[in-house]
Protein backbone atom coordinates (compact mmCIF):
# COMPACT_ATOMS: atom_id res chain seq x y z
CA UNK A 1 0.00 0.00 0.00
CA UNK A 2 1.00 3.65 -0.33
CA UNK A 3 1.75 5.40 2.92
CA UNK A 4 3.68 8.22 4.54
CA UNK A 5 6.92 6.60 5.69
CA UNK A 6 9.52 7.89 8.16
CA UNK A 7 12.90 6.15 8.09
CA UNK A 8 14.54 7.72 11.17
CA UNK A 9 13.79 10.29 13.90
CA UNK A 10 15.24 13.22 11.94
CA UNK A 11 13.62 12.35 8.61
CA UNK A 12 10.76 14.09 6.86
CA UNK A 13 8.17 11.55 5.74
CA UNK A 14 7.95 10.52 2.10
CA UNK A 15 5.18 8.78 0.21
CA UNK A 16 6.33 5.21 -0.46
CA UNK A 17 5.19 1.60 -0.56
CA UNK A 18 4.80 -0.01 2.85
CA UNK A 19 3.56 -3.47 3.85
CA UNK A 20 -0.19 -3.74 4.39
CA UNK A 21 -1.16 -3.74 8.07
CA UNK A 22 -1.65 -7.05 9.83
CA UNK A 23 -5.33 -7.90 9.86
CA UNK A 24 -7.32 -8.47 13.02
CA UNK A 25 -9.61 -11.46 13.34
CA UNK A 26 -13.14 -10.68 12.18
CA UNK A 27 -12.38 -7.24 10.74
CA UNK A 28 -11.48 -5.89 7.33
CA UNK A 29 -9.11 -2.99 6.61
CA UNK A 30 -10.54 0.50 6.46
CA UNK A 31 -9.69 2.95 3.68
CA UNK A 32 -8.25 6.33 4.59
CA UNK A 33 -10.38 9.45 4.14
CA UNK A 34 -8.29 11.88 6.20
CA UNK A 35 -5.67 11.79 8.99
CA UNK A 36 -4.80 14.90 11.00
CA UNK A 37 -1.19 15.95 11.37
CA UNK A 38 -1.31 16.87 15.04
CA UNK A 39 1.52 18.06 17.30
CA UNK A 40 1.65 14.62 18.92
CA UNK A 41 2.14 12.98 15.52
CA UNK A 42 5.32 14.94 14.87
CA UNK A 43 6.58 14.34 18.42
CA UNK A 44 6.00 10.59 18.22
CA UNK A 45 7.66 10.35 14.80
CA UNK A 46 10.73 12.26 16.04
CA UNK A 47 11.08 10.07 19.12
CA UNK A 48 10.52 13.06 21.39
CA UNK A 49 7.22 11.91 22.93
CA UNK A 50 7.13 9.82 26.08
CA UNK A 51 5.08 7.20 24.20
CA UNK A 52 7.58 6.86 21.31
CA UNK A 53 8.95 3.33 20.90
CA UNK A 54 11.98 4.11 18.73
CA UNK A 55 11.12 1.61 15.99
CA UNK A 56 11.73 2.66 12.36
CA UNK A 57 10.64 2.75 9.61
CA UNK A 58 7.13 3.72 10.64
CA UNK A 59 3.93 5.21 9.29
CA UNK A 60 2.96 8.30 11.32
CA UNK A 61 -0.54 9.20 12.46
CA UNK A 62 -2.60 8.55 15.59
CA UNK A 63 -6.18 8.87 14.35
CA UNK A 64 -8.21 9.24 11.16
CA UNK A 65 -11.54 9.25 9.47
CA UNK A 66 -11.86 6.20 7.26
CA UNK A 67 -14.42 4.41 5.10
CA UNK A 68 -15.62 0.89 5.75
CA UNK A 69 -16.20 -1.68 3.01
CA UNK A 70 -19.94 -1.02 3.22
CA UNK A 71 -19.40 2.74 2.72
CA UNK A 72 -19.78 4.10 6.25
CA UNK A 73 -17.58 6.96 7.45
CA UNK A 74 -16.00 6.23 10.84
CA UNK A 75 -13.56 7.87 13.20
CA UNK A 76 -10.81 5.51 14.30
CA UNK A 77 -7.27 5.14 15.61
CA UNK A 78 -5.03 3.14 17.94
CA UNK A 79 -3.26 1.36 15.10
CA UNK A 80 -0.55 -1.16 15.94
CA UNK A 81 3.08 0.00 15.48
CA UNK A 82 4.75 0.45 13.01
CA UNK A 83 1.50 1.26 11.20
CA UNK A 84 0.00 4.68 11.75
CA UNK A 85 -3.02 6.25 10.14
CA UNK A 86 -1.37 8.09 7.24
CA UNK A 87 -1.76 5.17 4.87
CA UNK A 88 -4.24 3.91 2.31
CA UNK A 89 -5.30 0.98 4.54
CA UNK A 90 -5.93 0.97 8.28
CA UNK A 91 -6.50 -1.85 10.75
CA UNK A 92 -7.82 -0.55 14.06
CA UNK A 93 -9.56 -1.85 17.20
CA UNK A 94 -12.54 0.54 17.17
CA UNK A 95 -14.83 2.51 14.87
CA UNK A 96 -17.21 5.37 15.72
CA UNK A 97 -19.62 6.25 12.95
CA UNK A 98 -19.85 9.90 11.89
CA UNK A 99 -23.20 11.71 11.92
CA UNK A 100 -24.74 12.43 8.53
CA UNK A 101 -23.66 15.67 6.90
CA UNK A 102 -20.52 16.34 8.94
CA UNK A 103 -17.36 17.20 6.98
CA UNK A 104 -15.10 14.18 7.58
CA UNK A 105 -11.95 16.28 7.23
CA UNK A 106 -13.13 18.65 9.97
CA UNK A 107 -13.43 15.61 12.22
CA UNK A 108 -10.00 14.36 11.14
CA UNK A 109 -8.50 17.77 11.92
CA UNK A 110 -10.33 18.45 15.16
CA UNK A 111 -10.97 15.27 17.12
CA UNK A 112 -7.52 14.82 18.60
CA UNK A 113 -7.24 18.48 19.69
CA UNK A 114 -10.79 18.43 21.05
CA UNK A 115 -10.48 15.31 23.16
CA UNK A 116 -7.46 16.59 25.13
CA UNK A 117 -9.49 19.25 26.91
CA UNK A 118 -12.75 17.31 26.83
CA UNK A 119 -11.34 14.40 28.86
CA UNK A 120 -10.12 16.67 31.65
CA UNK A 121 -13.39 18.60 31.72
CA UNK A 122 -15.65 15.55 31.84
CA UNK A 123 -13.46 13.93 34.50
CA UNK A 124 -13.75 17.05 36.66
CA UNK A 125 -17.51 17.23 36.18
CA UNK A 126 -17.90 13.57 37.17
CA UNK A 127 -15.90 14.20 40.34
CA UNK A 128 -17.56 17.37 41.60
CA UNK A 129 -20.74 17.75 39.55
CA UNK A 130 -20.00 21.22 38.17
CA UNK A 131 -17.13 23.06 36.52
CA UNK A 132 -17.38 26.57 37.96
CA UNK A 133 -14.67 28.82 36.48
CA UNK A 134 -12.19 27.25 34.05
CA UNK A 135 -8.84 28.81 33.10
CA UNK A 136 -7.46 27.73 29.72
CA UNK A 137 -3.76 28.48 29.09
CA UNK A 138 -2.92 28.35 25.39
CA UNK A 139 -6.50 29.12 24.42
CA UNK A 140 -5.62 30.42 20.96
CA UNK A 141 -4.28 27.11 19.62
CA UNK A 142 -6.71 24.60 18.18
CA UNK A 143 -6.71 22.41 21.30
CA UNK A 144 -7.12 25.39 23.60
CA UNK A 145 -9.89 27.03 21.60
CA UNK A 146 -11.81 23.75 21.46
CA UNK A 147 -11.31 23.42 25.23
CA UNK A 148 -12.93 26.84 25.71
CA UNK A 149 -15.93 25.70 23.65
CA UNK A 150 -16.00 22.37 25.49
CA UNK A 151 -16.05 24.08 28.88
CA UNK A 152 -19.00 26.24 27.86
CA UNK A 153 -20.83 23.27 26.34
CA UNK A 154 -20.33 21.26 29.53
CA UNK A 155 -21.72 24.01 31.77
CA UNK A 156 -18.80 26.11 33.00
CA UNK A 157 -19.98 29.32 34.67
CA UNK A 158 -17.05 31.28 33.30
CA UNK A 159 -14.03 30.59 31.11
CA UNK A 160 -10.81 32.59 31.31
CA UNK A 161 -9.10 32.18 27.93
CA UNK A 162 -5.41 33.14 27.91
CA UNK A 163 -3.31 33.08 24.75
CA UNK A 164 -0.90 34.99 22.55
CA UNK A 165 -2.89 35.38 19.30
CA UNK A 166 -5.05 38.54 19.57
CA UNK A 167 -7.24 37.64 16.59
CA UNK A 168 -7.94 34.17 17.93
CA UNK A 169 -8.74 35.62 21.36
CA UNK A 170 -11.20 38.02 19.77
CA UNK A 171 -13.00 35.11 18.12
CA UNK A 172 -13.34 33.41 21.51
CA UNK A 173 -14.76 36.49 23.20
CA UNK A 174 -18.44 36.17 24.05
CA UNK A 175 -20.90 35.43 26.87
CA UNK A 176 -19.15 33.62 29.68
CA UNK A 177 -15.63 34.10 28.27
CA UNK A 178 -13.00 36.50 29.62
CA UNK A 179 -9.88 36.83 27.47
CA UNK A 180 -6.32 37.46 28.71
CA UNK A 181 -3.72 38.40 26.06
CA UNK A 182 -0.23 36.94 26.46
CA UNK A 183 1.23 38.49 23.31
CA UNK A 184 4.31 40.17 24.79
CA UNK A 185 7.18 37.96 25.94
CA UNK A 186 6.92 39.35 29.46
CA UNK A 187 6.23 36.77 32.21
CA UNK A 188 5.73 39.52 34.81
CA UNK A 189 3.00 41.06 32.65
CA UNK A 190 1.46 37.61 32.15
CA UNK A 191 1.31 37.10 35.93
CA UNK A 192 -0.32 40.49 36.44
CA UNK A 193 -2.91 39.93 33.72
CA UNK A 194 -3.74 36.43 34.90
CA UNK A 195 -3.79 37.63 38.49
CA UNK A 196 -6.38 40.27 37.67
CA UNK A 197 -8.56 37.70 35.91
CA UNK A 198 -8.41 35.01 38.60
CA UNK A 199 -8.93 37.50 41.43
CA UNK A 200 -12.44 38.17 40.09
CA UNK A 201 -13.33 34.47 39.99
CA UNK A 202 -10.77 31.91 41.12
CA UNK A 203 -10.70 28.94 38.74
CA UNK A 204 -11.66 25.51 40.00
CA UNK A 205 -10.00 23.93 36.96
CA UNK A 206 -6.93 24.97 34.94
CA UNK A 207 -6.25 23.40 31.54
CA UNK A 208 -2.64 24.07 30.58
CA UNK A 209 -1.73 23.40 26.95
CA UNK A 210 1.62 25.24 27.01
CA UNK A 211 3.49 24.78 30.36
CA UNK A 212 6.93 26.42 30.67
CA UNK A 213 7.02 30.11 31.67
CA UNK A 214 3.28 30.48 31.09
CA UNK A 215 2.63 27.89 33.78
CA UNK A 216 4.99 29.75 36.11
CA UNK A 217 3.03 32.96 35.49
CA UNK A 218 -0.19 31.08 36.27
CA UNK A 219 1.31 29.69 39.50
CA UNK A 220 2.18 33.24 40.56
CA UNK A 221 -1.33 34.43 39.75
CA UNK A 222 -2.98 31.57 41.62
CA UNK A 223 -0.68 32.13 44.60
CA UNK A 224 -1.91 35.70 44.80
CA UNK A 225 -5.46 34.54 45.55
CA UNK A 226 -5.25 33.79 49.25
CA UNK A 227 -7.16 31.04 51.00
CA UNK A 228 -8.77 33.58 53.33
CA UNK A 229 -10.31 35.16 50.24
CA UNK A 230 -12.55 32.06 50.11
CA UNK A 231 -10.64 30.58 47.22
CA UNK A 232 -11.70 26.98 46.67
CA UNK A 233 -9.89 23.90 45.48
CA UNK A 234 -7.95 24.12 42.20
CA UNK A 235 -7.41 21.17 39.87
CA UNK A 236 -4.48 22.09 37.58
CA UNK A 237 -4.26 19.76 34.56
CA UNK A 238 -1.08 19.75 32.47
CA UNK A 239 -1.90 18.74 28.87
CA UNK A 240 0.72 20.21 26.50
CA UNK A 241 4.18 21.75 26.63
CA UNK A 242 4.47 24.01 23.58
CA UNK A 243 5.99 26.82 25.67
CA UNK A 244 8.49 24.62 27.48
CA UNK A 245 9.01 21.12 28.83
CA UNK A 246 9.71 22.26 32.39
CA UNK A 247 8.26 24.74 34.85
CA UNK A 248 9.30 25.72 38.38
CA UNK A 249 6.59 25.07 40.94
CA UNK A 250 6.73 27.36 44.02
CA UNK A 251 6.55 25.53 47.32
CA UNK A 252 4.50 28.37 48.78
CA UNK A 253 1.72 27.75 46.27
CA UNK A 254 1.31 24.16 47.44
CA UNK A 255 1.12 25.29 51.06
CA UNK A 256 -1.14 28.31 50.55
CA UNK A 257 -3.73 26.86 48.17
CA UNK A 258 -5.70 23.64 48.01
CA UNK A 259 -4.27 22.74 44.62
CA UNK A 260 -3.90 19.41 42.86
CA UNK A 261 -1.59 19.18 39.84
CA UNK A 262 -2.16 16.28 37.45
CA UNK A 263 -1.62 15.43 33.80
CA UNK A 264 -3.90 14.31 31.01
CA UNK A 265 -2.54 12.28 28.12
CA UNK A 266 -1.63 8.84 26.86
CA UNK A 267 -0.94 6.80 30.00
CA UNK A 268 -2.88 8.96 32.45
CA UNK A 269 -6.21 8.42 30.67
CA UNK A 270 -7.14 4.89 29.67
CA UNK A 271 -7.97 4.00 26.07
CA UNK A 272 -11.34 2.69 27.25
CA UNK A 273 -12.16 6.07 28.81
CA UNK A 274 -11.24 7.89 25.62
CA UNK A 275 -13.29 5.59 23.38
CA UNK A 276 -16.32 5.99 25.66
CA UNK A 277 -16.29 9.77 25.15
CA UNK A 278 -15.70 9.77 21.37
CA UNK A 279 -19.36 9.63 20.21
CA UNK A 280 -20.25 12.70 22.29
CA UNK A 281 -17.26 14.68 21.00
CA UNK A 282 -18.06 13.72 17.39
CA UNK A 283 -21.66 14.81 17.89
CA UNK A 284 -20.42 18.31 18.75
CA UNK A 285 -18.76 18.53 15.35
CA UNK A 286 -21.99 17.26 13.82
CA UNK A 287 -24.19 19.94 15.42
CA UNK A 288 -21.73 22.79 14.81
CA UNK A 289 -20.68 23.36 18.42
CA UNK A 290 -17.12 22.47 17.43
CA UNK A 291 -15.26 23.33 14.26
CA UNK A 292 -11.71 22.99 12.99
CA UNK A 293 -10.01 24.60 10.00
CA UNK A 294 -7.85 22.34 7.86
CA UNK A 295 -5.64 22.22 4.79
CA UNK A 296 -5.77 18.94 2.86
CA UNK A 297 -2.61 17.38 1.43
CA UNK A 298 -2.54 14.18 -0.66
CA UNK A 299 -0.17 11.43 0.47
CA UNK A 300 2.20 12.36 -2.36
CA UNK A 301 2.71 15.78 -0.70
CA UNK A 302 3.16 14.57 2.87
CA UNK A 303 6.56 16.29 3.05
CA UNK A 304 4.88 19.66 2.45
CA UNK A 305 2.22 18.85 5.04
CA UNK A 306 4.91 18.04 7.60
CA UNK A 307 6.16 21.65 7.59
CA UNK A 308 2.68 23.20 7.34
CA UNK A 309 2.18 26.21 9.60
CA UNK A 310 -0.70 28.55 10.36
CA UNK A 311 -4.05 28.35 12.09
CA UNK A 312 -5.34 25.41 10.05
CA UNK A 313 -4.48 21.76 10.70
CA UNK A 314 -2.80 19.74 7.93
CA UNK A 315 -4.85 16.68 7.00
CA UNK A 316 -3.45 13.86 4.88
CA UNK A 317 -5.87 12.45 2.31
CA UNK A 318 -5.50 9.68 -0.30
CA UNK A 319 -3.97 10.60 -3.65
Amino acid sequence: MRAAVISNPAATPICADFPDPEQRSGSEPLRLVGAGLHHVVRALAAGGHYDSNGAYPLVPGVDAVARTNDGRLVYTGLTRSPWGTMAELLVTPFEVELPAGVDPLVVAAGMNPAMSGWMALTDRRKQVGELGTVLVLGATGMSGSLAVRSALALGANRVIAAGRDPEALERLRGPGVVTVPLARADPAAWSAALGAAVSEASPALVLDFVWGPVAEAAFAALGGVRADDEAGDVNYVQIGSLAGAEATLPAALLRSRRIQITGSGVGSVSKAQIITELPEIISRFGDGTFDASYTAYPLARVGEAWVHQGRSRAVIVPD
